[in-house]
């Protein structure tokens, strides 16, 4: 399972990867962009990892960002850089009125 914790500043992102990468976690940050958001400086960090979610929570805590609980899945961080399959559209418009 993948848990995301959202950090305000970089070095706190790179400080919990860090910690937890030392507690034999897989860990890596990444930008988090936001809708809205026109400055790329202003973007928060996403720290993603296979650590069990109190672990991130109390990084989180301690750095005040925040536990995005609703990112987790199955699978490792591998499975975060897979898109979703596309959409099977119709290939024929939709007929109102019978022939």
């Amino acid at each position: 399972m993948t848990v995301r914790g959202i950090f305000f500043d970089e070095d706190d992102a790179r400080a919990a990867v860090a910690r937890l990468v030392g507690h034999g976690y897989d860990a890596r940050a990444a930008r988090e962009r936001l809708a809205g958001e026109d400055d790329d400086e202003d973007h928060p960090w996403a720290v993603l990892t296979d650590a069990p979610e109190p672990v991130l929570e109390l990084l989180v805590d301690e750095y005040d960002g925040w536990l995005d609980a609703d990112a987790g899945g199955s699978g490792g961080l591998d499975k975060l850089d897979q898109r979703p399959a596309p959409l099977e559209l119709p290939t024929e418009p939709k007929r109102v009125k019978r022939p």
